[in-house]
C-alpha cells in the first residue's frame, strides 16, 4: 500500500515542481534584470519568486529524503528527465509540445524554461539518486511490545524444609543445648552461716555409728 501512495505521489510532485520552480526562475531572473536596467535594486520584489522556489525545494525535499516507498521519486525522477531527454532526439518537437503561453494569478507561465537551462534535468537527477537506497525498499521495523511481568506468586508459610541450616560455627553445643545436666551446677539457695564450730557441712550425719562404738 505504500508504494501505491508513493507513485501517486510522484506524479503530483511533477508538475507542482515544474510550475513552482517556473515561477521562481522566471520572477527573479526578471527582477534582478529590471534592478540593472533602472540602476537600483528593491530586495521586496525578490519575495514572491523566492516563496516558489522555497515551497518547491520542500515539496521536493520531502519526496526524496523522507523514508518512504522509493518508487515515488523514481516515477518523478523520469518524468523531470524526460524532457530534457528529449531536447537530444527531437529537439524542436519537444520545445513545441511544451506550451509557454500559460498565465498563474496574472503572471506568465514559461514552462519552456527550466527545460531548456536544464533546471528539471537536475533536479530528476537527484529524484534518482534517492532511489538507490536500500534501506528505502524495506518496511519500518515494527515496535517490539514489552510483555507485561508476571504477577508475583502468592506467599506461603514457611516450613522446616525452608530454613537453611545453621552453619557448624554458628551451633551451640553447650551441654544444655544438647538436653545433659549441667556439669557445675550453681546452688540456687545460700549455704547457712557458720557459727563458732566446725561446719555444719562438715559434721557426720546423725544416722552414721560413732567411731567409738565401731571400736567396741
Amino acid at each position: 500500500m505504500r508504494h501505491l501512495w508513493s507513485f501517486l505521489a510522484g506524479l503530483v510532485v511533477v508538475p507542482v515542481t515544474w510550475v513552482l520552480v517556473t515561477l521562481g526562475q522566471d520572477g527573479s531572473a526578471g527582477t534582478v534584470d529590471r534592478w540593472v536596467e533602472i540602476g537600483t535594486s528593491n530586495t521586496a520584489n525578490l519575495i514572491e519568486p523566492a516563496v516558489y522556489l522555497a515551497v518547491g525545494g520542500i515539496v521536493l525535499g520531502l519526496l526524496g529524503t523522507l523514508r518512504i516507498s522509493p518508487l515515488g521519486p523514481l516515477v518523478a525522477g523520469l518524468l523531470l528527465v524526460t524532457p530534457y531527454v528529449g531536447l537530444f532526439i527531437t529537439p524542436f518537437q519537444v520545445r513545441e509540445r511544451i506550451p509557454d503561453d500559460w498565465e498563474f494569478l496574472g503572471d506568465p507561465l514559461p514552462l519552456r524554461l527550466p527545460v531548456e537551462n536544464g533546471t528539471l534535468f537536475l533536479i530528476g537527477v537527484l529524484l534518482l539518486m534517492a532511489t538507490f537506497s536500500g534501506q528505502r525498499w524495506r518496511r519500518w521495523p515494527r515496535p517490539v511490545t514489552e510483555a507485561a511481568p508476571a504477577a508475583p506468586a502468592p506467599t506461603e508459610e514457611p516450613t522446616l524444609t525452608d530454613w537453611s541450616p545453621t552453619p557448624a560455627a554458628e551451633r551451640d553445643t553447650s551441654p544444655l543445648s544438647l538436653g545433659y545436666p549441667d556439669p557445675d551446677p550453681t546452688p540456687t539457695e545460700p549455704l547457712p552461716r557458720r557459727t563458732g564450730g566446725a561446719s555444719p557441712w562438715s559434721a557426720p550425719p546423725g544416722n552414721l555409728p560413732r567411731r567409738d562404738d565401731a571400736v567396741n
